[in-house]
């Protein structure tokens, strides 16, 4: 066993944290017009602001609180990635991404469906599925794949890690499957902390469970990028210490994976 790191702050219920009913405005941290990691071919990411959970490891907690981000309406985001919609259709897609984006599930909704709508774009949603259960199957129509994150596959682990449980996230997997959409996984692999092999094994079971809605895993090498913001809004970060993994260690998380008959990159 590996030692973890103290219990994060915990953070509000779910029901505290979901954006009002009917809400069409939403709050924007950034976006980026030429991602290459966030969905297949070159995409046009929004970045949602507001996040429940307090990642050890999150390299963007300024996305954490919801009105830190930019207030703006479906109008305003559209004109954000309309310029681009020409190229983005036969290049990539859309990412709406966070933060977690499902914290504003009225908006994230109503965007998804008018960048399928009204420019026909690929759409991905990247989301650890928290709060998924907020939702309707309907909500999902327009979301041509899902990058489902998830951080450990040990419950009491994941919640040490996150602040939150990780049932409801396993349960967002299931019902992905159920509504046939596909998911990419991502897995920050955490030297100490998540690259157990008891722990990646679990999770490589139970992905190869759902079948072949799970297209691929993206076993993810831990960084330091995000430090430097912790310091800024005055954080103590736990894992200041923590190195990057090694290129044999990344291959060996990935190899765990694939021996289940996963893709894995």
């Amino acid at each position: 066993m590996f030692d973890l790191p103290a219990p994060l702050p915990q953070v509000p219920a779910e029901a505290d944290l979901v954006s009002p009913p009917l809400q069409t405005r939403g709050f924007l941290h950034s976006v980026e017009t030429g991602a290459a990691v966030d969905g297949p071919g070159m995409r046009f990411v929004f970045f949602l602001s507001g996040c429940q959970f307090r990642c050890a490891y999150c390299h963007n907690p300024d996305t954490w609180k919801l009105h830190n981000g930019r207030a703006l309406d479906l109008d305003e985001a559209m004109a954000e990635v309309s310029p681009y919609a020409g190229f983005l259709r036969i290049a990539g897609g859309v990412t709406v991404s966070g933060g977690e984006p499902l914290m504003q599930a009225d908006f994230t909704g109503a965007l998804l469906a008018r960048l399928k709508d009204q420019l026909g774009l690929h759409t991905a949603l990247d989301t650890q599925g928290f709060l998924h259960a907020g939702v309707s199957d309907r909500w999902f129509d327009p979301v041509d794949l899902v990058l489902l994150d998830i951080k450990h596959s040990d419950p009491e682990a994941y919640h040490r890690l996150t602040g939150q449980a990780l049932a409801p996230t396993l349960a967002f997997a299931h019902r992905l499957v159920d509504l046939g959409k596909p998911m990419w996984i991502r897995y920050v692999l955490v030297p100490g902390l998540t690259d157990g092999a008891d722990d990646i094994d679990r999770l490589a079971d139970f992905l190869a469970c759902l079948g072949p809605a799970v297209q691929r895993v993206e076993v993810l090498p831990f960084h330091q990028m995000g430090a430097a913001k912790w310091a800024r809004l005055g954080l103590t970060y736990s894992l200041a210490q923590t190195p990057t993994p090694t290129a044999p260690q990344v291959d060996a998380a990935r190899a765990r994976f694939a021996e289940r008959g996963l893709k894995v990159f």
